[in-house]
């Protein structure tokens, strides 16, 4: 038997390791690429106090010599030195991208509490809120953005306070398409979560002397909330990528910076898969967070399944 198990067993320790070592890498990827931004972004918020502003960290030379003396690297040494060139331009690109998908998810997710609260508890407040819902879910994204920059051009309404913010006003139309359409997705993962709750969660707030609003407020939507990470995650994740579409009504994010290098330069594939690993990078990122807020709220017990 002792014999038996033994193979099993360092399997298990193999595979362990393997997945020891996998970890170890995404982390030391991670770090790479998040220490890479927040030095590039602190660098040209404090005008260029580590290299000149628009120039990259690394000199594209130094990486094209030290990549053409290693063996098998030197084919590759003239294109890194190149990506490396255009850090600067993917680094603020980057910086935009994010600020658009965060802005816009948090404010997103404010419109979308009591909209799925409406929609769950209310009534006439339920059919106003399903309108919305569907309106924006059940039209393009990109017919959205184009209504609101070039139909309502609502650019050259920014408020004074907010004007000069970015380089661009049409970002503020960017995070308000965004947070409309967002909302809407994220009220119905928020729906589908208050209503898994249990409907005697109502009736005990209830019994103890809580009026409606307090029950959903105390009782429903801290367990509701917990139930919506997941699909609130893919929002998170979605966002991600689709913020490129700003690009389309000349918002400078990582997906605009990216083409118009292309453009310039013609090299279309290497442009494009650096600005995918970029995306893929965010999106790893968003992914791991949520997974650990999603660890940090949990109630044990609260949503899991019977062991049997």
């Amino acid at each position: 038997m002792a014999s038996a198990t033994r193979p099993a067993a360092v399997r298990e320790r193999v595979a362990e390791s393997d997945r020891s070592v996998g970890r170890l890498l995404l982390v030391a990827a991670g770090a790479l690429f998040w220490g890479w931004l927040a030095v590039s972004w602190v660098n040209r918020w404090l005008g260029g106090v580590i290299v000149p502003v628009g120039q990259p960290l690394v000199p594209p030379s130094a990486v094209e010599t030290s990549l053409g003396a290693v063996p098998g690297l030197a084919a590759y040494a003239a294109d890194a030195a190149f990506v490396v060139e255009l850090t600067p331009e993917l680094s603020r690109g980057t910086w935009l991208t994010v600020v658009i998908t965060a802005v816009s998810l948090a404010l997103g997710f404010v419109i979308a509490v009591p909209l799925a609260v409406t929609r769950v508890y209310g009534r006439f407040s339920a059919w106003l809120s399903l309108a919305y819902t569907e309106l924006l879910r059940g039209t393009p994204l990109l017919a959205q953005l184009f209504v609101l920059y070039y139909g309502l051009n609502l650019a050259s309404y920014v408020p004074g306070a907010f004007s000069g913010a970015f380089a661009r006003d049409v970002v503020w139309v960017a995070i308000l398409g965004f947070t409309l359409n967002g909302a809407a997705y994220q009220a119905e993962y928020i729906r589908g979560a208050l209503e898994s709750v249990e409907e005697g969660q109502i009736t005990a707030g209830r019994a103890i002397g809580l009026s409606k609003l307090e029950t959903i407020y105390y009782v429903v939507l801290p367990q509701g909330l917990r139930y919506a990470i997941p699909s609130w995650t893919n929002e998170f994740v979605y966002l991600i990528k689709y913020s490129s579409l700003a690009a389309f009504i000349t918002v400078p994010e990582l997906y605009y910076r990216a083409d118009q290098i292309a453009s310039e330069t013609f090299r279309y594939t290497l442009i494009f898969v650096v600005t995918g690993v970029t995306y893929l990078a965010l999106v790893l990122t968003a992914s791991k967070l949520m997974g650990r807020v999603e660890e940090r709220v949990a109630i044990p017990g609260l949503g899991a399944e019977r062991e049997e």
